[in-house]
């Protein structure tokens, strides 16, 4: 019995036309998102990113490293969805758009004192996400606490205040390197980022280097537990075929975002909300500012997992490279069909 029945409660993808210069209210969801990160579909505009716990309007760009700015973008998180302003990168007249939202624990956040760092956090121990606002202290082997009381699978972090690079760690590339949201780098070795350490059920711990513990500057951590049923971190080999692997989830994905990591390559994000039926191959991608393409990338969503179909496309699934992903669901493999 998974213990997530109703994963749209915690994560969702919404679709929207815009119709600034005036605001709107983007409704559907079944819960007050605390992430929503938005993207324009059909024109070369910035990836957004809005949290609940550093508040309206502030935006933090996950294709640039640039630091935190407010605009008039996510102006409300509402009951059932938020609202967008007059910002044009979410809500340019007739422009299509996605969001992707996720739900932590509300706008009021608990000081977490597990780790050396006193941080602040919102959670949502049920479907593994917490926000974490902290300071940096610049010392190697700090930590934070982020209150899931799991191991985190994928943890980002964005300086607020300075203009670094979007920092990763996710549990199948281990403690010795960083992946980026903002780069199509492959994964780089270096101690800096985590001081070769995993996150544990407590706290995550950092390195020394200005893009996660600048001293005096203050940052932003996301951090996603896996939970059965509902969200799924792993990693798979490509093999160059149309007949390409097939990763079980335990559930029929909702959002798939893949990233290969032996080789540079683009991340690619794939949702159920703009293609509703298979093959899936509207694409996206989170450190590039393209409008969406489609059926250049192709997979599969099924009820218990994904299936590559690209054989020639090196971002998802090229010969003999590895390849990292994280997705959520639509429905657990206990109450799923095909599509």
């Amino acid at each position: 019995m998974p213990t997530i029945k109703k994963p749209n409660q915690h994560f969702d993808a919404v679709l929207w036309t815009g119709n600034g210069p005036s605001s709107q209210t983007i409704t559907g969801l079944n819960f007050q998102p605390d992430l929503v990160w938005v993207k324009n579909r059909s024109s070369t505009r910035k990836h957004n990113a809005y949290d609940s716990v550093r508040g309206t309007s502030k935006r933090l760009v996950p294709d640039d490293s640039a630091a935190e700015d407010t605009v008039a973008g996510v102006t409300a998180f509402n009951s059932n969805g938020f609202t967008v302003g007059d910002e044009g990168d979410v809500n340019a007249n007739t422009l299509t758009f996605v969001g992707w939202t996720w739900k932590a624990g509300g706008s009021s956040t608990t000081v977490n004192t597990s780790g050396s760092i006193s941080s602040n956090v919102s959670v949502n121990a049920t479907a593994g996400f917490s926000i974490v606002s902290y300071t940096g202290n610049s010392t190697s082997g700090a930590t934070i606490g982020h209150g899931l009381s799991a191991t985190p699978k994928f943890v980002m972090i964005k300086g607020r205040s300075n203009a670094y690079a979007w920092i990763g760690q996710h549990a199948s590339l281990g403690n010795t390197g960083a992946i980026f949201w903002s780069t199509n780098d492959a994964f780089t070795v270096n101690s800096v980022y985590w001081n070769n350490t995993s996150a544990n059920s407590s706290v995550v711990t950092l390195g020394n280097t200005v893009s996660v513990n600048e001293s005096g500057q203050t940052f932003v951590a996301y951090c996603w537990a896996e939970v059965e049923g509902f969200s799924r971190f792993g990693s798979y080999t490509g093999n160059g075929s149309t007949d390409g692997p097939f990763q079980y989830t335990g559930f029929e994905p909702r959002f798939i975002m893949i990233k290969r990591t032996n080789a540079s390559g683009s991340w690619v994000i794939f949702d159920a909300a703009r293609n509703t039926n298979n093959v899936t191959n509207n694409t996206l991608y989170p450190d590039l500012v393209n409008a969406e393409e489609s059926g250049v990338m192709l997979i599969d969503f099924v009820s218990n997992g994904f299936k590559l179909r690209s054989s020639t496309v090196n971002e998802i699934n090229a010969s003999g490279s590895t390849y990292v992903y994280m997705a959520f669901a639509e429905s657990p493999f206990k109450y799923s069909n095909a599509r």
